[in-house]
């Protein structure tokens, strides 16, 4: 039988972001397994700071699955000796026998986090989810602008690269010069199904979790508040709204800090409406998908995105959705969002406008949102990740 191991690291407690993706991969191929004829095994890392504690445990949201293989190596050591130049031959090869015993000699080992472990015999796949780090350096932090030397030295041995967007493999196939047969397009999917709140008990009890009155309208971001998100272009467009047409809605940014979040904060503070602008962090899916279902629009005009999972996340609930006509985003949207140039703000606060004043766009981009989300599923992005791999096998 067909042994495939997965890379589980990025997986959290809460998982977001990668975390996510590889969380939800991990149970859906879990669900295929048997019908599919493959054996799925987990591989885990603990953090440096685990590490030098002692503790090798897994995170309990992976405890459910059969075949965990746990790494002694801490992540940071392993990153070092995949992107460091002046590792031996000697040393790296036995970096790659030692690996491929840890992980009980898998058919395929499925590198989730920009890195593959350079084993002798298995087939090995790795995750590239945007290139930012390459085309767009201005908009990440520093820990991210290593990922170029990692990703480099890593296509070396991979058979196989995954992404989650054309958008994304086009950029890989040309700035990485990666072959384009051996690139591969597994989107992403909703945390949420369309029925998601409804299964909820009590929707007024959500309400009162959150220090927001909802019988105000109010336009909406959720994602990580950092430049890429382009927040000071939503700031701009709302300002410009309640200025000029004296708009009754206030601004919901949903998510945590990410990096040079400054300047956000401080157009905040000086704008005339800062008291209708409220940045809201970290909060349960639950309480997120509420803010979703109840806005009068979602506001995502990032510069650029690998997949942009806010988009589909907003269409799954029933927001009308406002993006950007860039990068991976159209591929998400479809025709049921209004897209702008994330570069010009008053053309997005025109759009913005436009859905609020007019109920029947508003409705239109509704019915249109919620049918393009059923189009994706984690049901389906694991099968596609399946069919990914048997063009290897």
């Amino acid at each position: 039988m067909l042994k495939i191991v997965v890379d589980a690291t990025p997986v959290f407690p809460k998982p977001s972001g990668v975390g996510f993706y590889v969380a939800n991969l991990i149970r859906s191929l879990n669900a295929l397994q048997f019908q599919e004829e493959f054996q799925l095994g987990i591989a885990y890392q603990p953090g440096f700071k685990n590490w030098l504690l002692g503790k090798g445990t897994v995170p309990t949201c992976l405890n459910e699955y059969s075949h965990i293989y746990l790494l002694p190596i801490p992540v940071r050591v392993s990153d070092l000796l995949l992107t460091s130049t002046q590792v031996s031959n000697l040393f790296l090869y036995y970096f790659q026998t030692y690996f491929e015993q840890s992980f009980d000699y898998p058919n395929l080992l499925h590198g989730t986090n920009y890195s593959v472990y350079p084993c002798n015999n298995s087939l090995k796949v790795m995750n590239i989810y945007d290139l930012t780090f390459i085309k767009y350096p201005n908009y990440i932090d520093s820990v991210v602008k290593r990922y170029a030397e990692k990703v480099k030295r890593c296509l070396q041995w991979t058979d196989l690269v995954l992404t989650i967007s054309e958008s994304s493999r086009k950029d890989i196939i040309e700035y990485l010069q990666v072959d384009p047969k051996k690139v591969y397009v597994t989107p992403l999917a909703s945390r949420y199904s369309p029925n998601y709140l409804s299964d909820k008990k009590n929707i007024a009890a959500l309400e009162k979790q959150v220090n927001y009155d909802f019988s105000n309208p109010y336009l909406l971001f959720v994602s990580t508040i950092e430049p890429r998100k382009n927040i000071n272009a939503i700031i701009y467009a709302f300002n410009l709204l309640k200025k000029k047409y004296k708009i009754e809605h206030q601004l919901i940014l949903i998510g945590k800090k990410g990096w040079n979040y400054d300047p956000i904060f401080a157009d905040i503070e000086s704008s005339p409406w800062k008291s209708q602008i409220h940045h809201l962090d970290y909060l349960s899916d639950e309480l997120v998908a509420l803010f979703y279902s109840k806005a009068d629009v979602f506001v995502y005009p990032s510069h650029y995105e690998g997949f942009g999972l806010p988009v589909l996340e907003a269409m799954t609930l029933g927001a009308p959705v406002v993006t950007s006509n860039t990068s991976s985003i159209p591929e998400v949207s479809g025709d049921a969002a209004i897209l702008i140039d994330p570069s010009d703000p008053v053309q997005l606060a025109e759009a913005i406008l436009k859905v609020i004043s007019d109920s029947q766009l508003r409705q239109e981009l509704i019915n249109k949102g919620k049918a393009r989300a059923k189009l994706f599923s984690w049901e389906r992005t694991a099968k596609e990740t399946l069919n990914a791999y048997r063009t290897i096998i």
